[in-house]
C-alpha cells in the first residue's frame, strides 16, 4: 500500500496525525513546509511511495490552495485531504478535487478516509 504525506507547519499536529495513521496501520512521511512537500512529491521516491497528501490550509510559506494548485500541475490525480480550522475555507478549493474536513478531525474518520483513498489509488495503479 502507498503511504501518506502529512504537511503542516505545526509539529504537534504532524506528530498527532502520524500517530493516528500509524495506529491505523498506515505509513507516512512528514513535511513542515509546502516547498519541501512539493520537492518530495516530485522526487522518484515520492512518486513511487506516496499515494495521498494530508495538508493544512494556513501555512507560512504558501497556503493550502497554492500548494494544491502547484501539486495538480504534476500530480492531477493524487488524493488530497485538507484539514482546516476554517469551515468556510472549502470554497477556496472548488475544482481542485480535495476532500475537506474541519478540525478536529476524528481519528477513525481520518483513518477511514486515508484507507479508502489509498485503496482507490492502489486499484488505479494496478489497472
Amino acid at each position: 500500500m502507498k503511504q501518506a504525506l502529512l504537511l503542516d507547519d505545526n509539529p504537534a499536529q504532524l506528530s498527532i496525525r502520524e500517530l493516528v495513521l500509524r495506529k491505523g496501520g498506515i505509513e507516512s512521511h512528514v513535511a513542515t513546509s509546502a516547498r519541501s512537500a512539493l520537492a518530495l512529491l516530485r522526487s522518484a521516491i515520492g512518486k513511487e511511495k506516496i499515494g495521498l497528501v494530508i495538508t493544512d490550509h494556513f501555512m507560512p510559506d504558501m497556503d493550502g490552495v497554492e500548494f494544491v494548485r502547484l501539486l495538480r500541475e504534476f500530480a492531477p490525480d493524487i488524493p488530497v485531504i485538507l484539514i482546516s480550522g476554517q469551515p468556510d475555507a472549502d470554497a477556496e478549493y472548488s475544482g481542485l478535487n480535495v476532500i475537506f474536513r474541519c478540525k478536529p478531525c476524528e481519528p477513525d474518520d481520518l483513518i477511514g478516509l486515508v484507507r479508502q483513498a489509498l485503496c482507490n489509488c492502489d486499484h488505479r495503479a494496478s489497472a
